[in-house]
């Protein structure tokens, strides 16, 4: 695995060499029934006893392994989830934020503290995700998106990424900005601090700071009030 720290991926060109020098992968594990537990192969770990043990490893090494060992096992199954992939999954094991099951963060991204990232959503490299702030279920943040503070991107929003093709501008949600479900942000839109995008906008401009916006294309409909402040707050206790 290459370091993305020897990277800059606010840059679409370096997020493209990084893909570049990356070592392409198809990572696979086998379920094995047979009398293995004393082979050492170089490129395979194997866990496991008493006829039955689990391996891992590159397909071609593993399956490499399995027909070379061919008489010493009974019956196994392969199981794998991509093909030459090139950017590993965050680990996600130290992020001090609550990640729910089956959302999909790839390697390169910055997740700070108390942030939510729910079941289904999508947050791919360069994508910086703020504290406190909620990615809701199946909601897609792209490459380079940048989430402030204290935000909400509501279910099956897309934050439209920006890599290919390259452009200079991410998209920036700034700090305390609602955005309704399946709304979508285009390349290169600013929104700013305190607006709130509705449920199935298409944001193709900037938004000023402190408005409403809504429609396809969104349209200022209002400034925010009080009235919308209580219906689009957000609760601390989910964010702890």
């Amino acid at each position: 695995m290459i370091d993305t720290k020897e990277y800059d991926l606010t840059s679409p060109y370096e997020i493209a060499r990084y893909i570049k020098d990356a070592k392409k992968t198809t990572p696979v594990k086998a379920y094995v029934i047979g009398e293995i537990g004393e082979i050492i192969y170089d490129g395979v770990e194997i866990f496991g006893n008493d006829g039955f043990y689990i391996l891992f490893g590159e397909n071609s090494v593993v399956e490499e392994f399995i027909r070379l060992h061919n008489d010493k096992i009974k019956k196994y199954k392969l199981e794998w989830d991509r093909r030459n992939s090139a950017i590993p999954m965050l680990d996600i094991r130290n992020v001090e934020a609550r990640i729910e099951p089956g959302s999909i963060i790839r390697e390169g991204v910055r997740i700070d503290k108390n942030a939510v990232i729910m079941m289904g959503a999508v947050i791919n490299i360069g994508a910086e995700i703020g504290e406190g702030s909620m990615i809701d279920m199946n909601a897609v943040v792209g490459a380079r998106g940048r989430i402030g503070k204290n935000v909400h991107v509501g279910a099956g929003a897309v934050i439209a990424g920006v890599l290919e093709p390259p452009s200079s501008d991410p998209v920036i949600v700034e700090d305390n900005v609602l955005i309704g479900a399946n709304a979508v942000v285009l390349e290169g839109v600013k929104i700013g601090k305190g607006s709130v995008v509705a449920a199935g906008s298409v944001v193709t401009s900037n938004v000023e700071a402190g408005v409403v916006v809504a429609g396809a294309p969104a349209k200022v409909i209002k400034t925010v009030d009080e009235k919308t402040k209580e219906k689009t707050k957000q609760l601390d206790d989910l964010r702890k």
